[in-house]
């Protein structure tokens, strides 16, 4: 039973995905339809968490919107996903960054990875 589910997961899997990490900054191409239209909206924030795996893995990014915070978990490999850019590295010590949404302004930033 178990080899079944695992071939029909893997079927669901997208052959290229972008790499990134917690506390990353990325910019998320996601698809939305409105009636007949489909349209392409970026999402730029911080990645929070990243959870799951196979074809249920989903991460979630969270940005400041006129003051307020706003999270979106979005699947991995969802189809409605177009692309993941990483805008810069974070340099963070944990894998799950809850302690950013008491946080507001400028320390609400992760340091940046210095290459």
């Amino acid at each position: 039973m178990s080899d079944i589910i695992r071939e029909i997961e893997a079927a669901q899997l997208k052959e290229t995905v972008d790499q990134f990490n917690v506390g990353d900054t990325v910019r998320v191409h996601g698809k939305i339809k409105e009636g007949n239209r489909e349209r392409i909206q970026i999402f730029e924030g911080t990645v929070i968490k990243i959870q799951g795996g196979s074809n249920r893995e989903t991460f979630t990014v969270r940005k400041s919107s006129n003051g307020i915070g706003v999270e979106k978990t979005w699947p991995l490999h969802s189809p409605n996903v177009e692309k993941i850019e990483v805008v810069r590295k974070g340099k963070v010590r944990r894998a799950k960054l809850f302690y950013l949404r008491d946080r507001v302004g400028k320390k609400a930033k992760v340091k940046e990875v210095v290459r």
